[in-house]
Parts: C-alpha cells; structure tokens; sequence
C-alpha cells in the first residue's frame, strides 16, 4: 500500500516520532497491518433521542465491515443529533438547525483531527443529513453518504403527521380523546425517519441525485437487507474511491446540483432542501441561489403524488422502484445533466443504464403529460414583504393566490394557541416573526401550527407566512424563510393585524398593501422586540449566522 492511498493517517501513524499514536491506536483494535492500510471514519448519528437515528450503529457496523473487507481499516465514531419531531412547537426546537452547523464542524473536526483517508456519512433526520455532506464537501477526502433509511407505514399508513394533525383535529372536535391517543400509539412503528417526502426523504434523494451516495441509498427502509447491504457496499466504495483518487471536488458541481434541485422538484420535496441545498454548495464554493430554484422550476414538473400534499408515502414509493426509475424518465427527457460523475466512479448516465421502468398500472409516479403541476411547487416569492425572498410550497391544491387580512403574533406559541382556541377565522394571513436564524434564534419549523390549520379544516381558507421554516410534512398556503427577518428589521416585522396581505404564487409575489412612506414610518418607530440569549450555543449562533436567503450558514466569509 503506498503512501498515497493514506495521505492523512500516514502523519498520525508512521515513523518514529508516531509511535505514541500507535500504541493508543493498538488499544482500539488495530493491529501490524492495519498502520499500513487507508484509514476510513465511519460518523454515525446514532442516538436513541429519535426513532430516525435508532438503529443507525447497526449500519455503521455494516459499513465498517465493507471497508474493512475492502483492504481499509475503519474506524467508527459519533456525533449528536436532534429530533425535530419530538422538539417541534417547543423551545427546544431552536436548537434544530443550529445542530446543523454543530454535526457538520464536529465530523470536520474528527475527520482532520484523527487524519482519516477516507468518510463513511450515515444520517437519518432533517439536518444531520445535510451536515453530513457540507462536512464531506468541506474536507473534500473520499467520501459516500448513507441513508439510514424511511420508516414503515403505521397501522392506517398513518405517519408523524398523522399525529400533528389528529392534534387540530381533536381541538376543532372532529375526532375524541380516544381517537387521539390511538393514533398517537400506531403512527411511529419503529425505526427510520419520517415517512413521507418530508425533508428527510427529500434530502436523502437529493445528496444521490448529487451524486454523493450509492444509486437507490435514498430509497430503501431503514429495517431492510438492502439498507444493510447498502451500507456495506458504502464502505467499500469509499476504499475504491481511494484507488480512483476521487474526491466530493471531483463529483459535485454546477450540474450536479441542478440536478438535485430537479429530483427535489420532481419529488414534490420539502422547502428544507432550499435552504441547505444552499448552504451545502457554499460548502463546496459553487454558487447556487434561490433564482436557481426558479429557473429550474420553470421547466421541470412534480411527477411524485406523495404526501404530505399527495397520497403516498416512500415505503410505497420504494415498492415500484424507488427513485431510479424517476431518475432515468428525467435523464431521458433531458431534464438532468449524465454526464457528472458520482460515488460509483461513473457517470449517472453510466448508472441509469440499465435502470427499468415503473410497472405498468401505477399512479405514485407520474407521466409527463399528466403531471401533479406542470411546474415546481418551490415558489420563491419577492415583493414588499420579502425584498430578499420568500420560499413557498404550494402544490396548486390550495390555490395559487391568497388574499388575506394579517393576524400576527411574535411567536409559533402565540399563534398555535390561537388557532387551537379558534380565534384564527377564515381569510386570515397568519404573521409570525421573531422565528428566523437570528431573531429565533435557530429557525424553528412551523409544522404544529400548519398541521393545527390542517387539522381544523382551514387549509383553504388560511394563510400563514413565517421568517421561520417550515417542517417537509407541511403542506397548505405556507410561506417560510421570510427576509429580511423581523429581528434585523425586515418588513415582515412592521406588519400589523387588520394589513391586507396579498400571495401570488404565479407572479411569484409576496406583498403587504402599504405604500413606501407608511412602511418608512413604521420602520422608524420598530424596535426588537424580543431579548435574544446572551450566552451559549444559541448566542453564538444568533451572532454568526446569515440570512436564509444564504442558507443560514454560519461560515465566516
């Protein structure tokens, strides 16, 4: 084995002045041969805080033997995660896209540190997975991303929100207390993430349309052989990306993330992927920004009935054929670039060769002539309230413009409470600000107040607009990632109840009635008003972070 297959561990372990790290290594299970093999870190984010990430060591292991059997000697460790489901609506939420950055700089930090030749990434919840891939661009080595896979159907094929709006349900009296807690106690069976196109199933689709993981990762259950094998084969792939000389510099691209943009319209996906998508390509300094979603929008359809606005979900989705088939209609309709390389070492053309349609008679996949909207569902929006942008999901169900009278609150607490009491009424604009990356600070998801509005029956009949996001299982008239945000001043700050507020997903407009002077005045007289924390994680956050029009990164530029 030569040096240059182990560039990184070779420092840590050869030579004289390395015999102390040799020792410690022989401790953790390394013997002779194993100093002169490449040295692979398997990150897992295995923890038992979350169903999503539960059974996640078991495919470390997985991956470790491949790349053990591969010739490399693999080494496994850990980093945190944070269960959006079981923070949603709570403080304890803020702290949600904050771990984004924290996993991220603590795979960096292992990986370097420790001098690994080679990066296994195993994630399985909203923002572990985009952290793992901006770690990989960022150390730029050999590298391949695992899924850890979606979660089987409850009884009812009932999933996580199922649950949230069983809550607007149980509040607006449709269903009783009994009703609740059974669906409380069969929607989550076991392991895997969140089951349907929410941001979990979107990002995993997303980072193999990058070409980052191994074909069909994204589609496969989190309790299933083929995840099993699939991680196994991960670690081997990154053994034979060693060989090859290839790194994430060498995969990803302009292209490569026009075509996860594209998988991400096609499948109907989570505006999540927006932003990290976003911040995953300033990761690996190529330029990706919201017009982008907008151009590639313009020509490429939702194909995918799946919830949460469509009928299925992913196991059902993986039962025809995962998204390869998917993959393969939009390469032969010139909707996605062949020719980028991928983990493989192949082009995706090369790995969609012999990919096979859906069977016939199936409707979760659509054709191009019958689309679920001839154009994404990704709206960005500009205008008076959102002079930065504004990212909407608006599938065409609810309507393609809302006009509505502002009802605003400086908090998802407030206005959850609101709607639960039924003091939201129809032809609201619900308002809540103060929830961005700094004002939050973190960003919460809106997904207890959406599913709330859902639940009640009014998701025709409301509105709701957020400097905060949204979680993939929400679905109506729903508009996120507002800037400027309130906390720096933005407009969606100076609103006030009784404004009409106008959406327009076909102009791509977002705008308050308000002339230039009536907005000046108010803005001359806004101060915070909310105390943000001095100390800790979530102050340091609210002081590094920039806007969700950037990502909401945290790099200094």
């Amino acid at each position: 084995m030569t040096d240059s297959r182990r560039p990184h561990s070779s420092v840590i372990v050869d030579g004289l002045s390395q015999t102390p790290s040799r020792s410690m290594l022989r401790a953790v299970g390394f013997g002779d041969e194993d100093f002169k093999k490449p040295q692979i870190g398997v990150v897992s984010m295995w923890s038992m805080v979350t169903p999503c990430n539960m059974h996640l060591n078991e495919l470390a292991s997985s991956a470790e033997a491949g790349a053990n059997a591969a010739g490399a000697k693999a080494i496994v460790f850990n980093t945190i995660t944070i269960s959006d489901g079981i923070s949603m609506g709570t403080p304890g939420m803020r702290y949600s896209l904050v771990s984004r950055e924290v996993i991220c700089d603590s795979i960096e930090t292992v990986v370097a540190g420790q001098g690994f030749d080679g990066v296994v990434t195993i994630g399985g919840c909203d923002k572990n997975m985009p952290a793992c891939v901006m770690a990989m661009l960022r150390l730029d080595r050999p590298s391949v991303f695992v899924y850890g896979g979606t979660i089987k159907p409850g009884i009812e094929r009932r999933d996580i929100v199922s649950v949230f709006e069983a809550v607007g349900q149980r509040a607006a009296g449709t269903i009783d207390e009994s009703q609740l807690i059974a669906v409380e106690k069969t929607a989550i069976p076991g392991p895997g993430s969140c089951g349907g196109m929410y941001t979990a199933n979107t990002m995993a689709s997303a980072i193999e349309a990058l070409g980052l993981s191994l074909p069909n990762s994204s589609a496969q259950e989190a309790v299933s052989n083929d995840k099993r094998i699939d991680s196994e084969r991960a670690g081997a792939a990154v053994m034979n990306l060693i060989e090859l000389g290839l790194k994430p510099s060498d995969i990803v691209s302009r292209k490569s993330f026009e075509n996860a943009i594209t998988m991400v319209i096609a499948l109907g996906g989570s505006t999540n992927a927006v932003l990290h998508l976003i911040a995953m390509a300033q990761c690996a300094n190529i330029e990706i920004g919201l017009n982008d979603f907008t151009e590639i929008g313009k020509r490429v359809p939702v194909l995918a009935d799946v919830k949460p606005s469509g009928q299925y979900l992913m196991s059902e989705l993986i039962a025809i054929g995962g998204i390869q088939p998917l993959m393969k209609m939009l390469l032969d309709r010139g909707l996605l670039h062949g020719d980028v390389l991928t983990v493989t070492g192949h082009t995706l053309a090369e790995n969609l060769a012999d990919v096979q349609p859906y069977p016939a008679g199936q409707d979760i996949i659509r054709a191009f002539d019958n689309p679920v909207k001839k154009d994404s569902h990704l709206r960005i929006l500009y205008g008076n309230l959102a002079p930065e942008g504004a990212v909407a999901k608006i599938s065409g169900k609810e309507g393609l413009t809302f006009t509505g009278t502002a009802v605003c609150f400086n908090s998802e607490e407030e206005a959850l409470a609101a709607i639960l009491e039924g003091r939201v009424n129809k032809g609201s604009v619900i308002v809540i600000r103060y929830e961005g990356p700094k004002g939050g600070p973190g960003m919460r998801e809106m997904l207890s107040p959406t599913s709330a509005i859902m639940g009640a029956g009014l998701g025709k009949d409301v509105a709701l607009i957020t400097d905060g996001r949204f979680s993939g299982g929400s679905h109506g008239f729903v508009i996120g990632h507002v800037t400027p945000e309130a906390a720096v001043g933005g407009p969606i700050g100076l609103v006030e109840d009784g404004d009409t507020i106008t959406i327009d997903a076909e102009s791509n407009a977002l705008i308050v009635d308000l002339d230039d002077a009536t907005l000046a005045a108010r803005r001359a007289n806004w101060r915070m008003e909310k105390e943000l924390p001095t100390r800790g994680v979530l102050a340091k956050y609210a002081r590094q972070v920039k806007s969700a029009s950037l990502g909401a990164v945290t790099d200094e530029d």
